[in-house]
């Protein structure tokens, strides 16, 4: 589990920062039209995610790095889920949230490494 959470939540988060800087129709359908997102504030949101997952990747080498990046993830995606839940966005909070809590557990287990 710990490998698989330390692999997957930075990657998920560069894919995803990825795709509303390139303004994928289906993730700026979800941010903006859904959750109600500035689109001026898009790309700040791609920059955190991006951020977040290279720290983390990073972290894999720089301890402390990688766990504030972990954390600054987590809220990041608990930021998601309460958007969606927000706006009653049923399918949108299951992804959040799903990389919300793996991004704590990776979090955990870094620290505890």
């Amino acid at each position: 589990m710990a490998t698989f959470a330390l692999i997957i939540v930075p990657v998920a988060a560069v894919l995803a920062g990825v795709a509303k800087l390139t303004k994928n129709p289906k993730v700026i359908h979800s941010v903006h039209e859904v959750c109600g997102v500035p689109m001026d504030k898009v790309p700040m949101l791609a920059g955190l995610e991006i951020a977040g997952g290279v720290g983390a990747v990073l972290g894999l080498w720089i301890k402390p790095l990688g766990v504030a990046a972990l954390i600054g993830l987590a809220l990041y995606f608990v930021g998601a889920t309460v958007a969606h839940l927000r706006v009653k966005d049923m399918k949108g909070i299951a992804p959040a949230l799903l990389l919300a809590v793996l991004a704590v557990v990776a979090a955990v287990l870094r620290v505890s490494a």
